[in-house]
């Protein structure tokens, strides 16, 4: 999965496709969107709203004012692209299925009772970020989850040691046979340990991205699509026949 944001402010800059106006530029987008695809991404996921730690997220309409044009370049360019819009507004969420039609909704928020009626009405998949807190799986017995994918929501899990305990326990999440998301591309937990910046961690970051996939991970979202194919390929490679 790779990350793509139209924000002027998302923590790692190598993903903000916006321009100089504060507007995406289709152009910017689609770019992203061929390097990503011929890199080997099988999932493009966009965002309009950073959600970033201690950041104020923008309003509604501004999310979807740098959204739209986004997608409709998306849609254009690769139609046959699986899409995912990262968003924790249902409002958003159901914008982007009624105009750019089936896509995936990847909801760090860990959802609202709105947002899940939304994504089982439309018949979507459906992030669903726990944040680190196992007991919140407890969810998934209440209500259709089969198209839902698991995402422990590094990040948000209350500050890098949690991060940790939340990453040492992936394992279970085998139990629940549904696909399971890792984003720790370049986050906090990686680089705040090692005294370094999101611009300089991509080798801590594989290392960990191989081990999420040692542990259960289905879908890596990524900053750094070719490096975190290379990872997979060469697992791929390991566990043939295994």
């Amino acid at each position: 999965m790779a990350i793509g944001n139209v924000t002027p402010d998302s923590f790692y800059a190598g993903s903000r496709l916006m321009g100089t106006d504060s507007g995406p530029v289709p152009s910017v987008v689609t770019e992203w969107a061929k390097r990503a695809l011929d890199s080997g991404a099988g999932i493009l996921d966009i965002g309009a709203c950073s959600t970033r730690p201690d950041s104020t997220p923008v309003s509604e309409e501004e999310e979807w004012r740098r959204l739209a044009p986004a997608l409709e370049a998306l849609r254009t360019f690769c139609p046959a692209a699986q899409l995912s819009v990262d968003t924790f507004r249902p409002a958003v969420a159901q914008r982007a299925l009624e105009q750019f039609g089936p896509m995936i909704i990847n909801d760090i928020s860990g959802g609202t009772e709105e947002m899940y009626e939304l994504v089982a009405r439309f018949g979507v998949p459906y992030v669903y970020t726990f944040s680190g807190d196992y007991s919140r799986l407890s969810l998934l017995a209440a209500r259709d989850t089969a198209n839902w994918i698991l995402d422990p929501g590094f990040g948000f899990c209350g500050g890098v040691e949690r991060d940790y305990e939340c990453l040492r326990k992936m394992d279970t999440l085998r139990a629940y046979n549904r696909p399971v998301l890792v984003g720790v591309s370049r986050k906090s937990m990686i680089y705040k340990p090692l005294g370094l910046t999101p611009d300089t961690c991509l080798a801590p970051t594989q290392a960990l991205q191989l081990y999420a996939l040692e542990h259960g991970a289905t879908i890596l979202r990524t900053h750094d699509v070719r490096d975190t194919q290379n990872i997979i390929t060469l697992w791929n490679t390991l566990n043939a026949n295994h």
